[in-house]
């Protein structure tokens, strides 16, 4: 029986693989964003007990061009949330990754580019802003593999920030001054659907 199984499931892979085609167009995309701030494997370490803290979402839309070797662009409205001792770091951003790849073994591929941010809001509870982030506008990187089965495509991507980007917070008694890297680094699940 096992084997069996375990052929049904090659076969099937086998068959998928054969039908999948790299297909060039428009779509949607959504998925969840997990991100960090300051050091992002001490922030992944730290929430570990607790991994719903730190978790965002994103939808957008995207093109694709090209077969092997393809052009990737897209526009991303991205919702993060930074938990702290007693207090919650919101951002709203666009982002605008432009993404080159491969495509190879028929189901996956590979990318790498720039990823352009513009923050529309933020917010850290019970904290008051005494100075606006110092750059709306950033640039980091993009990189990560995907699969694709046909028009849908799944994929898990790193992000990070070329430079830090802060932004002044002091608490509302008026003691203490904070700063926080509102250029996180992310780590970005997502499916996407070519129409």
């Amino acid at each position: 029986m096992k084997k069996v199984l375990i052929s049904a499931i090659a076969i099937l892979l086998t068959t998928i693989g054969l039908q999948a085609q790299n297909a060039n167009g428009f779509g949607f995309k959504a998925g969840l964003n997990y991100n960090g701030n300051g050091n992002y494997y001490e922030s992944a370490i730290s929430n570990a007990e607790h991994p719903d803290k730190n978790i965002g979402y994103h939808f957008g839309i995207f093109g694709k061009i090209g077969k092997n070797v393809f052009f990737r662009p897209e526009l991303v409205f991205t919702n993060t949330k930074s938990d702290y001792i007693n207090n919650s770091f919101t951002m709203q951003k666009l982002d605008a990754p432009l993404l080159v790849g491969v495509n190879f073994l028929k189901l996956f591929n590979a990318f790498v580019g720039p990823s352009f941010q513009y923050i529309i809001a933020s917010d850290f509870e019970n904290r008051v802003l005494i100075s606006d982030v110092k750059n709306d506008f950033t640039v980091g990187l993009n990189f990560g593999v995907g699969v694709s089965f046909n028009r849908i495509g799944i994929d898990l991507r790193y992000e990070r920030g070329f430079s830090n980007n802060e932004a002044t917070f002091i608490s509302n008694n008026g003691i203490g001054i904070s700063r926080l890297d509102t250029r996180q680094e992310q780590l970005i699940l997502g499916v996407s659907l070519i129409l």
